[in-house]
């Protein structure tokens, strides 16, 4: 069994949770904030047996696409302000983080 764990962007997280639920598979999601782009984020927590694993990656790479977008970075709290730049810049944003571990017991009271 694997636990997949799974940080997308917010834009992305309803697409993601219906095809998942389309597929039969549930999904536990928890908020959560990049610390990069201080943005919003969903944690996508799935539970699944190893012959299902493929199938879920596949879900997770088509339904969570990066894209590029301007920010204007946060000023630095520290005394490293020789290196902020305070103009905005494009970064790639959006797409998935997805971690895979192995469960070693699974219990659902």
């Amino acid at each position: 069994m694997k636990m997949v764990v799974a940080v997308v962007q917010d834009k992305d997280s309803g697409r993601l949770s219906q095809q998942l639920v389309k597929k039969g598979y549930r999904a536990t999601k928890l908020a959560s904030t990049g610390s990069f782009l201080r943005a919003g984020n969903t944690t996508f927590l799935i539970g699944t047996n190893d012959e299902n694993l493929p199938d879920v990656i596949e879900i997770i790479q088509q339904n969570c696409k990066s894209r590029k977008q301007m920010v204007t970075p946060v000023s630095p709290l520290s005394n490293a302000v020789d290196s902020f730049m305070p103009y905005p810049l494009e970064v790639q944003v959006g797409g998935a983080a997805v971690f895979v571990l192995d469960v070693q017991q699974f219990h659902s009271f």
